[in-house]
């Protein structure tokens, strides 16, 4: 199976402690954190994903907050060396993830804006 994932959540689950927008998303990103933990192949989107599919922001396929996101994801992918829509095992992109952004100190400057940031600090 290979799953749609969001650039920037590539950092969102490595802070993720079970709190979320609702009920429904926390538990879609339990689901998709085992999935992920299996080490599957992911396709890398600056677009609503198969987490955002349970989000409350998700109208329609479309995140309430599309170009704050999107900027995330750009920043991810350009950090890491990737591109929209490339495909690669999750434990690849999660240890690029951690090499170029978050060990090398970059995270608040890639989403110190979102409303999660006290969690991943």
């Amino acid at each position: 199976m290979k799953y749609r994932i969001r650039a920037h959540h590539g950092m969102c689950f490595s802070f993720f402690q079970g709190k979320g927008y609702s009920g429904e998303f926390t538990e879609n990103m339990w689901k998709m954190k085992e999935r992920l933990a299996q080490n599957p192949e992911v396709v890398l989107l600056c677009r609503t994903d198969d987490v955002c599919a349970h989000c409350p922001n998700n109208h329609q396929g479309v995140c309430e907050s599309v170009e704050k996101v999107a900027d995330y994801d750009r920043q991810v992918l350009s950090l890491c060396g990737l591109k929209e829509n490339d495909v690669l095992r999750w434990r690849d992109f999660e240890a690029l993830v951690q090499q170029h952004i978050l060990a090398a100190g970059r995270r608040e400057s890639v989403c110190g804006g979102c409303e999660w940031n006290e969690l991943c600090k």
